[in-house]
This record gives C-alpha cells, structure tokens and sequence, in this order.
C-alpha cells in the first residue's frame, strides 16, 4: 500500500493553481473536467504520481464556499530552511499565518502558510 493523494475542495480552482504553483512550488500534474458531474480535478505535487503522493483539487462548479470545519489539521511539506521558504511565501503573496520559530514544547522549527481556501500548510525542515 501507498498514499496516492490528499484531496482538497477548492473554491477558484485557477487561484488555487497558482498558489500550489507559484508560491509553494509545485508542478501540474493533470487536470480534468467532468461536465456531466460539473466539476474539475487537478492534480499537483513535487514529482510524478507514480513516486510521490500528490494533491488533488477539487472545483465544483458553481459552489463559491465552503466551511473547513473544526476536524481538519493541516498538509505538512518539508523545505530546506523554514524561515526562507516562509519569507519567499509572503514575499509571492502568500499568508503567513504562524511565523516561523520553534515549536510549542519542543525545537522542530516550523512555519504555517494559508492557501486562499483557508487550508494550512506547515512547513518544516529536514529531519
């Protein structure tokens, strides 16, 4: 067994494109509209599906909003060092909710970002 994805519902599927792309760096992989269930798939991520788990994006067309609820955590994405990845996210727009620093109890050092949904996304360095 192996995890192929993590599904996320996306209210303005180009905006969130960019953000995966533009800000954290991640490629395209494919997309797909499915008229008759009217909604498209995107599929992004750091290397091929075949290799690594990717993120899956949702648009269902015609839905402007969605509640996160209180049961979602967050998509954690290794990057070399957390306080330049999480300077070159503000710094290509991105919200930088959580500074970086050390954790709560602890010394990981880490950083949370905001995708334009509202999902949190942490960063952390090598282990």
């Amino acid at each position: 067994m192996r995890m192929l994805h993590t599904m996320l519902r996306v209210t303005e599927l180009e905006r969130s494109i960019d953000f995966y792309t533009q800000v954290l760096g991640m490629k395209l992989l494919r997309r797909k509209d499915y008229p008759d269930g009217k909604f498209t798939l995107a599929f992004l991520g750091y290397g091929p599906e075949s290799d690594t788990a990717v993120l899956e994006l949702t648009h269902n067309w015609g839905v402007d909003e969605y509640e996160l609820g209180n049961a979602y955590g967050h998509i954690a994405i290794e990057v070399d060092d957390v306080y330049k990845a999480a300077e070159q996210v503000q710094a290509a727009g991105g919200n930088v909710t959580r500074p970086p620093g050390p954790m709560k109890h602890g010394d990981t050092i880490l950083a949370f970002v905001e995708d334009p949904d509202g999902y949190k996304i942490e960063l952390l360095g090598p282990k």
